[in-house]
């Protein structure tokens, strides 16, 4: 599976989201990054498209983990950068928006 996870931050919380440690999870494909979130536990809602730039979930710590016991492979933060780069105008915004059903 293509899925990538960046690496813990102190992001500090806010009143829709309480963890002050979070990280990103993103994949090639929106049908692996959907599929990933929900082996584990994630909610669709929580998916934010980000207008195309890094189509993503926000990850605490136990998350994150489960993510990488299932196979999604760990980027640094300057890899996520280059990621976002490369994948700039090849992923329209539109095919990881959408229904957030789930």
């Amino acid at each position: 599976m293509s899925v990538y996870v960046d690496p813990l931050l102190r992001h500090g919380g806010s009143d829709s989201f309480r963890w002050d440690h979070s990280c990103h999870m993103y994949a090639d494909t929106p049908e692996e990054l959907h599929a990933m979130a929900r082996s584990i536990g994630m909610k669709r809602a929580w998916f934010q498209p980000d207008g195309g730039r890094l189509p993503h979930y926000d990850l605490v710590g136990t998350k994150r983990k489960k993510a990488v016991e299932l196979g999604a492979i760990e980027h640094t933060r300057e890899q996520m950068v280059q990621f976002m780069r490369d994948r700039r105008g090849v992923a329209a915004p539109t095919l990881f928006g959408g229904n957030n059903a789930d």
